[in-house]
């Protein structure tokens, strides 16, 4: 099969088209027919030599796929040969095949394109587990979501939205700002040019706060929250130290919560992905929330992908294609 390697630490031009064995699979896991892998910023930080994949797990990037199932495992039940799946993964998603545990399996609904799936596994899973599964945001609370424009943060949008949320959306355009606006958002704050901390609190504070920039906007989340507010941190773009106001934070009695989705077990994960297939798929499947796919790219342009991921002016996900 055709994969995209890393043979060493370094820019774009490091991810390197190589042909490797199939995957073997476990008792417990499917074979996919890769159609198109997803493109996450975790996948540049591996690149770069900063987010290794965890102990046993493929050293391929990708974090998400989507396509047929070519094989099962012995013990693999409610699946068969043929199914259109996506799927989250560990690691290994850039190739023409993958090994996948079955619990960490969807199935795609009839009608949304198979490429357009590989859109929705990471994203989802990532929401959901951090919103809803730690942070429990609930309707008619105020969510804030860094980087609305972001694959993570037009997801987050969606599904604050369709369980009743309001929701409050930094971009640093206005172009970026009227696609959040279009998917739902309630609340535009323009970070080049606007004080997030001053409208968000003009508004009572933010109940749920998801967070990918980390440091640097450490001490304003803690004062952009509501009383008994929540702030999830799920990125450092914007740095991983930074010196925290303890006194700030029992005044606003709020809790941060640090997380991250590749290293979790794959029964932690499971859980994840079944409480998605119960709760967000239908809406998938009624088409309240959908991808949002800004552009896809043939497998061998995945140095190209990775680009338009740093320069940041993507709306949405950027996707390789087999």
């Amino acid at each position: 099969m055709r994969a995209i390697t890393l043979p060493s630490f370094g820019d774009e031009s490091v991810l390197t088209p190589t042909d490797l064995p199939t995957p073997a699979i476990g008792d417990d896991e499917v074979l996919v027919d890769v159609a198109a892998a997803g493109v996450n910023r975790a996948d540049l930080m591996q690149r770069q030599g900063f987010y290794p994949p965890p102990k046993g797990e493929s050293e391929i990037p990708g974090l998400e796929v989507s396509g047929t199932i070519a094989a099962l495992g012995d013990a693999v039940t409610g699946w068969s040969v043929g199914d259109r799946v996506c799927a989250l993964l560990a690691g290994g998603g850039y190739a023409e095949q993958v090994a996948v545990p079955a619990g960490q399996l969807l199935p795609v609904p009839d009608d949304l394109d198979l490429v357009d799936a590989a859109a929705l596994p990471e994203v989802v899973c990532t929401v959901w587990s951090n919103i809803f599964m730690t942070a429990h945001l609930q309707p008619e609370e105020l969510l804030l979501v860094h980087g609305g424009s972001s694959g993570i943060g037009t997801m987050a949008i969606q599904l604050g939205k369709a369980f009743h949320a309001r929701v409050a959306v930094t971009a640093g355009s206005a172009e970026k700002l009227q696609r959040c606006a279009e998917l739902g958002a309630d609340i535009l704050i323009n970070y080049k040019e606007q004080d997030f901390v001053e409208i968000v609190s003009a508004e009572g504070g933010a109940d749920v706060i998801l967070d990918v920039i980390g440091a640097k906007y450490l001490a304003r989340n803690i004062a952009a929250l509501a009383p008994d507010g929540r702030l999830d941190i799920i990125g450092f773009q914007g740095g991983n130290t930074a010196e925290l106001d303890l006194r700030a934070l029992m005044v606003k009695r709020g809790s941060i919560v640090v997380t991250g989705l590749r290293a979790r077990d794959r029964a932690n994960k499971a859980k994840v992905v079944a409480q998605v297939r119960e709760l967000v798929w239908p809406l998938l499947e009624a088409g309240t929330v959908r991808p949002i796919v800004h552009e896809k790219l043939p497998l061998e342009r995945a140095g190209d992908a990775h680009r338009v991921l740093a320069q940041s002016q993507h709306v949405g996900k950027v996707l390789l294609t087999v």
